[in-house]
């Protein structure tokens, strides 16, 4: 996924760059990266591998030497950036966060337009953001070439652009993702987490709309493209990949995950089945959802295993996924007495391929755990994440979901998945089963997508719900 930061002030602003890009590593995997532009020196910039350690460690001694007036930085699954570019525009520095699926259409027609050469990554593939400065290079100004940019891709694409006059902040055509402007005395900021910038002594100013340009310097905003009126913005911020302090849209990602977990508790009330000692949160999204469902159901919160964070690299940053599930198990440390001969109920904020709850439910059998429930804090995933890669994989068939579908049928239509996707059918409720069975779990029951909405609060023609219901 990736997040970014920026920030423009009077004064040397590589503090608050270098803890604006900090405060984002939950969002990345792999790449961080920052650039600075001096009124004197013009732009400095570095790029380094965070896989193996955090952004902090590895950018200590550009911290010590860089300095400037205005920043932007990311950290991001996989492209190195921000990039600099000199261009007829000017000379500039960009960053990105997003997922551009029409790639070998835009490299063509830029070919065509006489456009020489892209530079390529490891593994042959093209650097989105530079393919995003090809598309604005098109164009006679910046704010032109925003608007090009953001009208030619399929996907999203959020942009935060440095020039030695300040910075453009370009929220992605639908929302998809947050971009919030912030600001204290002579300082703005820009950031896809709130949070990032409070501590830093900035309130927010103003939250992007979807498609919305602004060019902010240390003292001023101004809006360049008004926003869209329709908004898509990606449900699972809320669900999972938001960090609890953050708020999208005036909804907070903690408040909801309580809602979410409320109601759960709700629906177990309503089949009468509830039967746990204890409810658990799967470290650490799922720990607020089993918050709401305790508070919900009068069951006792607990926590029967802790994740071991000192020194420990995030599960899903290994390059292999039987790495990333054994890491993923070896972080999970049991306590004993609060497992042994217990019922327990464990929420997880979602099942993708299901290798690494399938462990821990193993690992709570084998600690003595009597039985252990299982409820997603979202409803089934039948569809891998087409614009923001939230629910990536290498193939929908790597979805438990799916895998259980096709073993079941023998012509997978749209149509037959979308009755997979309701919670009413037969077949979600005969899949329901397959999977808990196929796992081990002593029961199963998803969220519903429309409590999942409602615990969002916001208008549910303005959330993208696609990895559920395939509904762009």
């Amino acid at each position: 996924m990736g997040g970014f930061f920026g920030v423009t002030a009077k004064e040397n602003c590589i503090f608050d760059l270098f803890f604006g890009i900090d405060y984002h590593s939950h969002l990345g995997t792999r790449r961080g990266g920052m650039c600075l532009y001096d009124y004197e020196k013009g732009f400095d910039r570095a790029i380094h591998n965070i896989e193996n350690s955090p952004f902090r460690t590895k950018f200590e001694h550009d911290f010590a030497t860089m300095s400037g007036q205005s920043g932007i930085g990311c950290i991001s699954d996989n492209e190195p950036q921000p990039l600099i570019v000199r261009s007829h525009l000017g000379n500039y520095s960009i960053t990105t966060v997003g997922k551009i699926n029409n790639v070998d259409e835009l490299v063509k027609n830029l070919f065509d337009n006489g456009y020489s050469h892209f530079l390529e990554m490891s593994g042959g593939d093209i650097n989105p953001t530079e393919l995003v400065a090809a598309l604005i290079n098109q164009k006679d100004s910046i704010e032109e070439g925003l608007l090009y940019a953001q009208e030619s891709i399929i996907g999203s694409m959020s942009v935060l652009l440095m020039t030695p006059q300040g910075i453009y902040a370009m929220r992605d055509r639908y929302g998809r993702t947050p971009v919030i402007i912030g600001t204290k005395d002579g300082a703005h900021c820009a950031a896809f987490e709130s949070f990032a910038f409070m501590h830093l002594g900035y309130s927010v100013y103003k939250e992007l709309g979807p498609g919305e340009v602004v060019f902010f310097t240390p003292d001023s905003v101004e809006t360049k493209i008004e926003p869209r009126k329709e908004m898509k913005i990606c449900s699972f911020l809320w669900v999972y990949y938001g960090y609890p302090t953050s708020s999208y849209e005036g909804i907070s990602v903690e408040e909801m995950r309580y809602n979410c977990g409320a109601a759960l508790a709700a629906r177990d009330f309503e089949r009468g089945i509830i039967d746990a000692d204890s409810v658990a949160g799967v470290p650490d999204s799922g720990t607020a959802h089993a918050i709401g469902y305790s508070r919900k159901s009068g069951i006792p919160f607990a926590r029967p295993f802790i994740k071991y964070t000192p020194t420990w690299m995030r599960s899903f940053m290994p390059t292999t996924q039987a790495k990333r599930n054994q890491i993923a198990k070896m972080k999970l440390i049991p306590v004993a007495p609060l497992i042994k001969d217990k019922s327990l109920l464990l929420i997880d904020d979602s099942i993708v391929r299901g290798t690494q709850l399938r462990e821990t439910s193993e690992f709570l059998f084998n600690s003595g755990a009597k039985a252990v429930h299982i409820r997603p804090a979202c409803p089934p995933l039948l569809f891998g994440c087409k614009y923001l890669n939230f629910s990536r994989s290498n193939s929908e068939k790597e979805l438990i979901t799916r895998q259980v579908i096709e073993e079941r049928e023998t012509n997978v239509t749209p149509e037959l998945l979308a009755d997979y996707a309701n919670p009413e059918s037969k077949n979600y409720k005969e899949m329901e089963q397959c999977i808990c069975k196929r796992m081990n779990f002593t029961s199963l029951s998803y969220n519903r997508l429309d409590d999942m909405m409602n615990a969002v609060g916001i208008e549910p023609c303005k959330l993208c719900t696609y990895c559920w219901n395939g509904k762009e």
